[in-house]
C-alpha cells in the first residue's frame, strides 16, 4: 500500500465493486433506493387510509341489508352484528340451516355462498350481500327431492334429521364439482360436519348412491339374540 502524498491525501483509489461500481457510487444508489422505497410505502398508506375513510360506517343501528337468497333478493333491516344464519332463520324465514354449536364446530349450519359450502353462524348478513345464497329450502324448485335427498331416505341416512341440512348442502357441493366422488373424498368434504347420532356410514352411503356408486341396500343389521354378552 502506497504511503499518503505530502498533501495529506490518500493516493489509495477508492475500491471498485465487481460491477465497476465504486463503494460511494454504491452507497449513493442504496440511500437513493431507500429513499424511494419510503416513498412508496407512505404512498400505498395515504391510499389505504383514503380508502377506510371512504367506506361506509355501518352500525350499531340497524339498516337495509340486501341478500340474495335461492334465486331471490330480499332487504331486511338488520343490525350489523346480525349473523347470516339469524338472518335466514329469523328474518327471512328459512329454517333449514340449523343453529347447533353457533362456534363453527358442528356444520347443522351449512349454507351454500357462491356455490361453496359455509358456516352461516360465522358469516355476518352484511358480508354476504353480493353473493348468491343458497340453502336446503332451495335446492328444487318443484318440492320433490333432488337425488341427493331421496338417496338419504333410501339408505337411512338420517335419525333425529337435525344436521341433515348441513350434510346435504356440503354434499351438494361436492357432487356439483365432482359428480362421481369416491368415499375418501366424500370423508373428506364432510370432515366439518357431524352427525352426534352416529349416521356417518349410512350418509357415506347415501352420497356414493347419490354419486353412481352402487352400495348395499342397507347396513348390515347385528341381532342381539345372536351374540352373547361377555
Amino acid at each position: 500500500m502506497k504511503r499518503s502524498s505530502s498533501s495529506g491525501q490518500s493516493s489509495v483509489p477508492p475500491p471498485i465493486l465487481s460491477a465497476g461500481v465504486s463503494r460511494r457510487d454504491f452507497l449513493r444508489g442504496l440511500g437513493t433506493t431507500a429513499v424511494s422505497a419510503a416513498a412508496l410505502g407512505s404512498q400505498s398508506l395515504a391510499a389505504g387510509l383514503a380508502q377506510a375513510n371512504a367506506e361506509e360506517v355501518r352500525g350499531p343501528a340497524a339498516g337495509p341489508v340486501t341478500l340474495s337468497i335461492n334465486g331471490e333478493r330480499r332487504t331486511f333491516n338488520l343490525e350489523p352484528r346480525v349473523t347470516l344464519l339469524e338472518a335466514l332463520r329469523l328474518n327471512a324465514g328459512l329454517t333449514g340451516s340449523k343453529e347447533a354449536c353457533d362456534r363453527a364446530t358442528c356444520g347443522a349450519c351449512t349454507v351454500l355462498l357462491d356455490g361453496d359450502p359455509v358456516y352461516a353462524c360465522t358469516v355476518l348478513a352484511i358480508e354476504a350481500q353480493g353473493a348468491e345464497i343458497e340453502t336446503v329450502e332451495g335446492l328444487t324448485k318443484s318440492g320433490g327431492l333432488t337425488r341427493l335427498q331421496q338417496a338419504f331416505v333410501d339408505k337411512d341416512g338420517l335419525q333425529c334429521g337435525f344436521c341433515t341440512p348441513g350434510f346435504v348442502m356440503t354434499l351438494t357441493a361436492l357432487l356439483r364439482k365432482n359428480a362421481h366422488p369416491t368415499e375418501a373424498e366424500i370423508r373428506r368434504a364432510c370432515a366439518g360436519n357431524l352427525c352426534r347420532c352416529g349416521s356417518q356410514p349410512r350418509i357415506i352411503a347415501a352420497a356414493l348412491e347419490a354419486g353412481g356408486t352402487p352400495t348395499a341396500a342397507k347396513a348390515n343389521t347385528v341381532r342381539f339374540h345372536d351374540h352373547a354378552l361377555a
